[in-house]
């Protein structure tokens, strides 16, 4: 295998709500073509046994290592917390992945070390936020978490601001809100788009911290040390081109994609594995 500058950055997920992290990246490398993947016909991930999840997970890498990424991201929280050494056995490219950097951004933010986890339940079962946050932070960091399975239905049905999913959050995040928390992580691609929602509900005590962010300043930092940043400049042939890989409903995943990206999505494939 073997990368240069123009070799595109892979990025996968269960379905859609890895997007939060291509808008990410698209926004911080805007010279950077990506590759993505979202399995839109094994979704959801995060009710799945972890040995289901590392299965689909090695397919996906595969097949992204085969587009020569020079770099893989793991947009995936259930995915990152279950399957991380299989997919890292796989890849010769870099891999890098949303929950340690999801944990160092909460860790930035917080003043008090009281730091409340939102996700899916295979994220929670798995506890892989605690484990990065006490690896980074110290014994002295309190966790609370709670698994909030509906909220990825509620995005991709497109009802951010719907009551019902106030009410729902207002249940999902009573018990947390108890605890005295200063910062809430956002543990799943899905919930930036409840970002707002959810912050009327925490209040303003309470910071929101999705990894998205924290993940594309991580991949410009490694394609710099790399050398593998794409190049830039006057002499620079064509523009970047992003590659959207579902395997299934590709209209509904394209649909729901540019409300996920804020942008048009020129280039969706169906893909079997």
């Amino acid at each position: 295998m073997h990368c240069d500058r123009s070799c595109p950055i892979g990025i996968f997920d269960s379905g859609v709500g890895g997007l939060t992290v291509v808008r990410a990246v698209m926004d911080r490398l805007p010279r950077e073509s990506i590759v993505y993947f979202g399995d839109t016909a094994r979704v959801p991930y995060g009710v799945k046994s972890p040995d289901t999840v590392a299965r689909y997970a090695g397919q996906i890498t595969n097949f992204l290592l085969a587009k020569n990424v020079k770099l893989l991201i793991v947009a995936c929280n259930t995915m990152a917390a279950v399957a991380l050494p299989a997919i890292a056995a796989l890849s010769p490219a870099p891999v890098l992945e949303v929950i340690s950097a999801g944990a160092a951004s909460a860790l930035a933010a917080t003043k008090t070390k009281r730091i409340g986890i939102i996700a899916t339940p295979s994220t929670i079962a798995s506890r892989a936020y605690e484990s990065a946050l006490a690896a980074l932070g110290g014994p002295e960091v309190f966790t609370a978490s709670k698994a909030c399975p509906l909220f990825v239905p509620l995005v991709e049905e497109g009802w951010l601001t719907h009551p019902a999913t106030r009410l729902v959050a207002e249940e999902y995040l009573t018990p947390l809100l108890a605890e005295n928390l200063d910062t809430l992580i956002l543990g799943c691609t899905h919930y930036p788009l409840l970002a707002p929602l959810l912050a009327e509900v925490a209040g303003p005590g309470v910071r929101l911290q999705d990894s998205a962010t924290a993940v594309a300043e991580r991949a410009a930092a490694v394609l710099g040390y790399l050398g593998l940043t794409a190049p830039d400049g006057p002499d620079t042939p064509g523009a970047p081109h992003h590659v959207f890989h579902v395997t299934d409903v590709p209209r509904k995943f394209q649909e729901i994609g540019e409300r996920f990206l804020g942008r048009p999505m020129e280039d969706v494939r169906l893909e079997k594995l």
